[in-house]
């Protein structure tokens, strides 16, 4: 069993978590149960299947979440350009969002790489 605090990958997904929830904020009231929740819950799935995969017994099991973890940071993705395209984010907070998730999912397949080497 592993620490997911002591990854760094779990911490900058956890960062991007608090942030993206500060910035569907201002989104319309309308979205609320449409785009806000599901960025939201998108960007939350990151880090929350980071921490469960450490919490499995196997190297292999870890993996399956990492994979899970890559699969929720490209919806997070395609949802922050959606945002953007309906004007809810404006350029900055786009480029800046979807830099880091692009780093994010270059450490989370450098880190699943790693753990497939071990399976």
């Amino acid at each position: 069993m592993r620490n997911f605090r002591r990854l760094q990958v779990w911490e900058r997904a956890h960062e991007l978590t608090l942030k993206i929830y500060e910035l569907t904020v201002p989104f319309p009231r309308e979205e609320i149960y449409g785009l806000t929740s599901q960025t939201r819950r998108a960007c939350a799935s990151i880090p929350t299947n980071i921490a469960e995969g450490c919490g499995r017994e196997t190297p292999a099991d870890f993996a399956r979440f990492l994979q899970i973890a890559v699969g929720s940071a490209s919806e997070t993705e395609y949802l922050v350009l959606l945002a953007r395209d309906l004007k809810y984010l404006n350029s900055d907070q786009y480029v800046e969002l979807i830099n880091e998730i692009i780093s994010i999912k270059k450490m989370l397949t450098a880190l699943l790489k790693n753990i497939r080497t071990k399976v």
